[in-house]
C-alpha cells in the first residue's frame, strides 16, 4: 500500500470543512416541497445526538493472544489461495442468461462478473455490501494487487422456514463472510472466502460475527461493516483489520476452539473484529433510533468520511436519513473514525430523502462544478423487477429510460436488486452487485419461460441473478 498522497493537506482543512457543513445544515437551501425527490439538509441536533457512536476497542492483549494461537496471514496470502473463479459477463463468456439480464441497461456497465458454481445458486447466503482497494488507498492498489471485497450474510430465513436445514447445519445461522477477489487481471477474477468472527475469552477463542454487512468500507487497513439492528451490544458498525487475518487449523463445521486447534465452519481464514462503534440504545422502531443499513466512502469530502443510510422497502415514498462521520488518518493501531475527548464519533452531516428501495448510497462532490450528487438507485420488489437508476442533486432527480428490455417499466433500467455502491477513486468507476437467487414461481405468461413450477420460500430451484458489475461514473448522468 502506497502512502496516501495529499492526505495531510486534506486533513488540515478539516476545520474549514466542518464550518461549511454547519452552514449547509442550517441553510435548508432546498425547499420542503422537494423533499420526496431530492436530498435535503436536516438540521436536528437531537437526532444527530442519537446517532453519535461510542468507540469500543478490542484490547491489544486480546488480539495478541488470538494472533499467537493461529497463523496470522496477509491479504496477499489469501489472494494467492483464491480457489473460486468468476465468469465474465461478456460475449462468449459463461454467465447464464438470467445473470446477464440482471445487469443494468442504462447506464451501461463496463464490466460484469458471475460467481462460481454454488455461490451463484445458493439461497443460504445473500450478497450485500461491496468495497475495494480503490476505497482503501488513492492509487487503488493493495501491495501489487487490485482487490474487490464482497460481503455476504447468511440467509437466516432459510433456517427459519425449513427446520430440517437448521438441523443439518446448526452452525450456519447469523454468519457473515467476505469474498476477497483478486481483480488484478480483468479476464481472470478469482476469490477466496474469509469468515468474520468476534474474539472471545480474552483471545483464547472466537465466535461467529452476526453482522449485516449491508455496507462495507475498506479504508487504509481497516474494514468497516454495518451491524444488525438487533445487535445485543447496540453496535452500529464493526471494524476489522487487514493486519489480523488468521488461518484455521482444523476443518469442521464448528466455529472456534475445537480439539486439536481452531475451526471456522469449513473456511480456511477468519477476520476477528478489532473494535466496534455503538449507539446509546438499540436502533429500531422501539427506540426511534435510526438503523444504519448501508455505508459507503466519500473521498470527495474534506476530510474523507463515511456515509450511512437507512433502508425503507420499495413502493410508497418514505423519508429516510443519510448521515456521515469523519474518518481519521489511517494508522496501524488506531480506529478509523474521528472521536471527541469522550470517545464518541459525532455526526458530521445529516440529510433526508425519499429512501424507498434505496439499498445503498453514494455521495460525490464534483471538483469542477462544486456540485454534490447523490446516487441512490432504487430496487423494485418481485422476480424479474429491474431497479430504477437515480442521481439526485440540488437541481432535481435524474433517471434513465430504456427500451427493448424486459423491465416492466420504462425507467426500470438499473440492475436487479442491487446492493451497495463503491467508487473506485483512482478510476472513478462505481462497483455494485446484485443480491437475488430467487425461487421459481408459477406464472402462466408464456413470455416468462424461465418459471416452471410453484416453490414457496427460498429453496431448491432458483433463478440465478447474482452479478458483480462496474459502471464508469462518467456514464451515470
Amino acid at each position: 500500500m502506497r502512502e496516501r498522497r495529499g492526505a495531510l493537506r486534506r486533513w488540515l482543512s478539516g476545520a474549514a470543512a466542518l464550518a461549511m457543513v454547519t452552514g449547509l445544515m442550517a441553510s435548508g437551501s432546498v425547499q420542503a416541497a422537494d423533499v420526496p425527490a431530492n436530498v435535503t439538509p436536516l438540521n436536528s441536533p437531537a437526532e444527530a445526538a442519537e446517532l453519535r457512536l461510542k468507540e469500543r476497542r478490542v484490547s491489544a492483549t486480546t488480539l495478541a493472544e488470538l494472533d499467537s494461537r493461529l497463523p496470522n496471514v496477509g491479504v496477499a496470502e489469501v489472494l494467492a489461495s483464491a480457489n473460486h473463479p468468476m465468469r465474465p459477463a461478456r460475449s462468449g463468456g459463461s454467465c447464464l442468461p438470467d445473470e446477464i439480464k440482471a445487469l443494468p441497461v442504462n447506464p451501461l456497465p463496463a464490466s460484469g462478473y458471475c460467481w462460481d458454481s454454488g455461490d451463484d445458486y445458493t439461497q443460504r447466503w445473500l450478497p450485500q455490501g461491496v468495497t475495494s482497494s480503490g476505497d482503501a488507498d488513492n492509487d487503488g492498489m493493495w501491495g501489487t494487487s487490485k482487490v474487490i471485497l464482497s460481503g455476504w450474510k447468511s440467509n437466516d430465513s432459510v433456517f427459519q422456514n425449513y427446520s430440517n436445514m437448521a438441523e443439518a447445519d446448526p452452525h450456519g445461522q447469523h454468519l457473515a463472510r467476505v469474498a476477497f477477489i483478486d481483480a488484478s487481471d480483468p479476464a481472470n477474477f478469482r476469490y477466496r472466502w474469509v469468515l468474520l468472527v468476534i474474539p472471545t475469552e480474552g483471545g483464547a477463542n472466537f465466535a461467529k460475527a452476526g453482522v449485516q454487512v449491508g455496507g462495507m468500507v475498506w479504508f487504509g487497513d481497516k474494514l468497516i461493516v454495518t451491524a444488525k439492528g438487533e445487535d445485543p451490544s447496540t453496535n452500529a458498525l464493526y471494524v476489522f483489520s487487514m493486519r489480523h487475518i488468521l488461518q484455521a487449523t482444523v476443518n469442521s463445521d464448528v466455529i472456534g476452539r475445537v480439539s486439536g486447534g481452531y475451526s471456522a465452519h469449513g473456511y480456511q481464514y477468519v477476520m476477528p473484529a478489532i473494535g466496534s462503534y455503538g449507539l446509546s440504545a438499540k436502533c429500531g422502531t422501539d427506540t426511534g433510533i435510526t438503523c444504519a443499513a448501508h455505508v459507503s466512502l466519500d473521498r470527495s469530502a474534506t476530510p474523507d468520511r463515511i456515509v450511512l443510510n437507512e433502508y425503507h422497502p420499495s413502493g410508497t415514498p418514505k423519508l429516510g436519513k443519510l448521515w456521515s462521520y469523519r474518518l481519521a488518518p489511517p494508522s496501524a493501531d488506531g480506529m478509523p473514525l474521528v472521536t471527541d475527548s469522550s470517545g464518541f464519533a459525532n455526526v458530521t452531516e445529516m440529510f433526508q430523502a425519499d429512501m424507498a428501495g434505496a439499498q445503498g448510497s453514494l455521495s460525490y462532490l464534483d471538483p469542477a462544478t462544486g456540485k454534490r450528487s447523490w446516487y441512490l438507485p432504487r430496487h423494485r420488489g418481485g422476480i424479474g423487477q429491474w431497479g430504477v437508476y437515480q442521481r439526485r442533486d440540488a437541481d432535481g432527480v435524474t433517471t434513465t429510460s430504456c427500451s427493448g428490455h424486459e423491465a416492466n417499466a420504462p425507467t426500470a433500467c438499473w440492475a436487479a436488486k442491487s446492493q451497495g455502491l463503491s467508487l473506485w477513486w483512482s478510476t472513478k468507476t462505481v462497483w455494485s452487485q446484485t443480491e437475488w437467487a430467487a425461487s421459481r414461481v408459477k406464472d402462466d405468461d408464456p413470455k416468462n419461460d424461465w418459471v416452471d413450477e410453484t416453490v414457496s420460500g427460498w429453496r431448491d430451484k432458483v433463478i440465478p441473478e447474482r452479478v458483480l458489475f462496474s459502471v464508469p461514473l462518467s456514464r451515470m448522468p
